[in-house]
């Protein structure tokens, strides 16, 4: 029986991907959405992508757009390696891509560059189930949205989810419009480890699938049918002699 497992925010870690796919048993006739953030951090972006293509070419995948990967996506079309050291996107996880891009081919950066252009912005399924890498701000919904960056910059989403009182009716007069709009929302971007989490959490009808990988945390992978999950090792002991994303 088919699944659809939605996974958070990679940040070049290849062999979490791997670990959790396997964890998962993931078989070819399950559908994987992605929530964004393929790069920045760990040392294995490029092959991170090229395992994502891999997989497009196998099995049903929905490739949401993160922050990081606009970011990637940015340098490759600038194609300024002397000027990504000046840069924030360095010190927040760039510096490992752009050392990991130091040995890749023309031909494999253009196909890279292809991938993020074609990235979606969000993903919404038949049953009013949102998918995207951050958030949105108009209180309509996403094809209200005024900016799309939002959708993949946006952290006050997550932010309003935590701060509701649990108690609050969703029939409720104050009940935030933005959440009104869906039946779930699933998010990455802003990890649950700033909580002190490590498993996926639910506030609201809100999602947030990012258990810190870019960090000290683990890759996760949840079923959004039954909502069990399958969690990666900590990266740090995946890659002992890195340091993965320290802001």
């Amino acid at each position: 029986m088919s699944r659809t497992l939605v996974i958070g925010d990679i940040h070049g870690g290849l062999k979490a991907l791997n670990q959790v796919l396997e964890r998962a048993e993931v078989t070819r006739m399950d559908r994987l959405i992605f929530l964004g953030d393929y790069v920045d951090g760990w040392s294995e972006s490029p092959q991170v992508i090229e395992k994502l293509l891999d997989l497009s070419a196998h099995q049903l995948c929905v490739f949401i757009k993160g922050n990081h990967d606009e970011l990637l996506q940015d340098w490759l079309l600038k194609n300024q390696e002397h000027e990504a050291e000046e840069s924030q996107w360095f010190r927040h996880g760039g510096a490992a891509t752009v050392k990991a891009y130091a040995g890749i081919g023309a031909a494999t950066k253009q196909k890279h560059l292809q991938f993020l252009q074609s990235l979606r912005l969000h993903f919404l399924d038949n049953e009013n189930r949102l998918f995207l890498h951050a958030g949105f701000t108009n209180l309509n919904g996403i094809e209200a949205e005024y900016f799309d960056k939002s959708f993949y910059w946006d952290r006050t989403l997550w932010e309003l989810a935590l701060a509701l009182d649990p108690a609050m009716e969703k029939e409720s007069h104050f009940y935030p419009k933005r959440l009104q709009q869906y039946a779930e929302i699933y998010i990455g971007h802003t990890p649950v480890t700033r909580i002190g989490e490590t498993t996926p959490v639910h506030r609201a009808n809100v999602w947030n699938i990012d258990t810190g990988a870019a960090f000290k945390g683990p890759l996760t992978a949840l079923d959004i049918q039954t909502k069990a999950f399958w969690q990666s090792d900590p990266l740090p002991s995946l890659y002992p002699d890195e340091k993965g994303r320290t802001i």
